[in-house]
């Protein structure tokens, strides 16, 4: 089996978290990571035992060793940072939000065509073994005909205008940093877009989303009550309701386990998969087998569904009149 070489650009949690995650993978090698600052970029490759530490993301790019490198920077610089590793031919996974609007994905969707090279949102919710068992729970007809989905990630955070969270010039706000998981989430299991989408939020002296209600109706008679913070916690599990049932899913973006019930709140099947190091693998794992194989997309995750949920995200946004200082000029 051919061994994929992993750069990782950017050196906070979130990269943490996903080197972590590559190191537990069998011909996923992480060979190198880079942050703006050399010092933090050396003391990240100490920690999980990385070859190279490189103090720019220009010299990531360019070394030829790697394949494909994560980008684990705040969603501000993703277009930036994705279009930098795309134009040098590497292939990329870009964490979630993908960019800050469908304009900014189209771009990059265009600019990995062009170049002929690998690009997938880091949505990995979708590549859980309890979302892929929920779904085909769902496809068999488990619980019936789906009528209703209730899906929140809401948490609290102390407000301080300087950081990521409630930051305008960083596109804060619970949308983009957590929200972008429940449309996903319902997309994804009903297979298709919904008809209508209805929405409002809370702009707080922040200037950007501290809460919000989505609402997703489908022409077939399913609704969907999604809900989003950072303000408040409003907890974070899934319920998906059909005509003759229901399935609750505990902290459904990152998922170890489900519960089928039936009508009568009788339990009728459990599925548990607790991680062997962390959720990232999963979708890690995806990408190197698409570069095995040579694909310029994945087939769970393919850019079109990125691109028609950030259309959504913006579609919402411009309901509440909320735009984000980069998109002013």
């Amino acid at each position: 089996m051919k061994t994929i070489h992993w750069g990782i650009l950017g050196a906070g949690n979130i990269a943490a978290t996903f080197a972590t995650a590559i190191n537990y993978l069998e011909a996923s090698k992480l060979t190198a990571i880079a942050s703006r600052n050399l010092d933090k970029a050396k003391k990240f490759a100490d920690r999980f035992h990385i070859d190279k530490a490189y103090g720019s993301y220009e010299e990531l790019v360019q070394d030829p060793e790697i394949d494909v490198i994560y980008i684990a920077t705040p969603h501000t610089e993703h277009k930036t940072n994705a279009a930098m590793c795309i134009t040098n031919g590497k292939a990329v996974l870009c964490e979630k939000p993908f960019t800050l609007n469908a304009g900014d994905s189209e771009f990059l969707i265009s600019l990995a065509r062009e170049h002929k090279v690998f690009l997938m949102e880091a949505m990995w919710t979708k590549f859980l073994p309890v979302t892929r068992m929920v779904k085909n729970w769902l496809k068999e007809g488990r619980i019936g005909e789906i009528r209703h989905f209730k899906v929140s990630f809401g948490y609290h955070s102390d407000f301080d205008i300087n950081s990521r969270i409630y930051n305008p010039d960083l596109a804060g706000g619970a949308l983009l940093d957590v929200g972008v998981y429940p449309i996903s989430y319902v997309i994804h299991m009903m297979d298709r877009l919904p008809d209508q989408v209805i929405s409002s939020a809370v702009i707080g002296r922040s200037g950007v989303d501290e809460q919000n209600i989505i609402i997703l109706k489908y022409d077939n008679g399913v609704l969907a009550d999604l809900s989003s913070a950072v303000s408040v916690e409003t907890g974070y599990d899934a319920v998906i309701m059909g005509d003759k049932g229901k399935i609750i899913i505990p902290s459904f973006w990152e998922a170890q386990s489900a519960e089928l019930y039936d009508n009568n709140n009788t339990l009728l099947d459990t599925y548990k998969y607790p991680f062997t190091s962390n959720g990232y693998a999963y979708e890690a794992e995806e990408v190197s087998q698409c570069l095995r194989d040579g694909k310029l997309e994945s087939d769970i995750i393919p850019l079109k569904d990125t691109l028609d949920i950030m259309k959504i995200m913006d579609e919402i946004r411009a309901q509440w009149g909320l735009t984000y200082p980069q998109e002013q000029n």
